[in-house]
């Protein structure tokens, strides 16, 4: 059953001091390391604020004070999980993360990178302003030069809308998580110094 293979592919696998460890390598404090983890934060900020966003409607934040705040909170969460999400790349990139059997750990990381651009483009058309409007006639030419245009139209704001609210998150959650999942299977990455023969 498909049941057991799940179990026997995640849980069985781990142990109880690999989910959730009291102790880390001495090398963990380094601050290369923390991009990871204020990357996670800021996405748990983005997803709380964005869902009391689309609780309140698409228009909320252009006319309520309080919806303007939220609004603002979500795009600085934005910029620093950018942020926090290319330092964290480029460290681990530059530390030749995929060593030691941690090469799905990367691809994921790399993959979770590539999904924030999209979601982050689908945010941008959905602001309700002028620079959504001309973001979006841009790339609807480019989108239409691609030969994609039918499938994904960027001045159909209820399309971005669905798919910056309901799927990208989503995905882009559970890619979070299965990375966290295989660091946590696989260890955190020592420097390259620490390494040794790995």
């Amino acid at each position: 059953m498909w049941t057991v293979r799940v179990r026997e592919a995640t849980v069985e696998k781990f142990e109880p001091t690999d989910i959730l460890p009291d102790h880390q390598p001495a090398y963990v404090t380094s601050w290369i390391y923390v991009a990871g983890v204020a990357t996670i934060a800021a996405f748990v900020s983005l997803f709380i604020t964005g869902l009391v966003l689309t609780l309140e409607g698409p228009a909320w934040w252009h006319n309520s004070s309080v919806g303007h705040y939220f609004n603002s909170v979500h795009l600085w969460s934005v910029e620093l999980f950018f942020v926090f999400m290319v330092v964290h790349l480029w460290g681990k990139f530059w530390m030749a993360a995929w060593r030691g059997k941690r090469m799905m750990t990367w691809i994921t990381g790399v993959v979770c990178f590539l999904a924030s651009i999209i979601t982050g483009f689908t945010g941008y058309l959905i602001q309700g302003n002028f620079d959504s409007q001309w973001i979006a006639t841009q790339a609807k030419d480019g989108f239409n030069a691609m030969g994609i245009g039918a499938y994904f139209n960027p001045l159909n704001t209820g399309q971005a809308m669905l798919i910056h609210v309901a799927l990208l998150p989503l995905v882009l959650g559970g890619l979070i998580g299965w990375h966290v999942i295989l660091v946590r299977r696989h260890g955190v990455v020592p420097p390259i110094e620490a390494g040794g023969a790995e």
